[in-house]
This record gives structure tokens, C-alpha cells and sequence, in this order.
């Protein structure tokens, strides 16, 4: 069964960076759509970053120019570089995966997902 494990997150001052890693098993992850998302409390989730089997990226404008989505197909590995982090990006961060997607960002396209990785940003 598909697999995804998100590790990376911490607790970082504004300013700073994090590279949250989701490694893949039992499929091959550069053949799916691949996606972060974040939710803090209180909020609902919402769509951060996206990769398709193409290698096209889509980024939410809360986070362009600031956080890079990649993946190596080597290991497998999803990652998401996060750099001028903001108290704002405080988030409990997801990786989804799926076969087949038309809109990146939008939670209902995924079908698969890790359990998350805490990120806390501190101004």
C-alpha cells in the first residue's frame, strides 16, 4: 500500500530555514502528483505546494519566491526547502500523493497522505 512519511519540521525564528523531507513506499512517487499542505488550528487545510509527473510546480502566492518543491527520484523523496519563514507559515505540514489530479492544490485531489510534521516559526 502507498506510503508516505514527512519528517523535517521544528521550531525555527522568522527568518530561518527548514527542509521537510516525504519519503515514498510502494510506488513510484515521480509518476504521481505530489503536493504539501499545511493546516494550522483553527484553519482548514490548505494546498502550499505541488509537483506533477510532468515535474510542473504550482505554489500557493502566500509562499512564492520563498518555498521550493522538488523530489529525487533516486530515493523516492518528496522534500519541500522552506527559506524566510514566518510566524505565519506555523503549521502542521502534510504530504499527499495521487495518480491522477487536475487542480494541485485542493485537498479532494488526493487520496493519500502522510501524517504530518510539525512546523513552528517564532517572531
Amino acid at each position: 500500500h502507498v506510503q508516505l512519511v514527512e519528517s523535517g519540521g521544528g521550531s525555527v525564528q522568522a527568518g530561518g530555514s527548514l527542509r521537510l523531507s516525504c519519503e515514498a513506499s510502494n510506488f513510484n512517487a515521480s509518476s504521481y502528483c505530489m503536493a504539501w499542505f499545511r493546516q494550522a488550528p483553527g484553519k482548514e487545510r490548505e494546498g502550499v505546494a505541488a509537483i506533477d509527473s510532468d515535474g510542473n510546480t504550482i505554489y500557493a502566492d502566500s509562499v512564492k519566491g520563498r518555498f521550493t518543491i522538488s523530489h529525487d527520484n533516486a530515493k523516492n523523496t518528496l522534500y519541500l526547502q522552506m527559506n524566510s519563514l514566518k510566524p505565519e507559515d506555523t503549521a502542521m505540514y502534510y504530504c499527499a500523493a495521487d495518480p491522477l489530479c487536475t487542480i494541485l492544490l485542493r485537498p479532494s485531489e488526493y487520496n493519500y497522505w502522510g501524517q504530518g510534521t510539525q512546523v513552528t516559526v517564532s517572531s
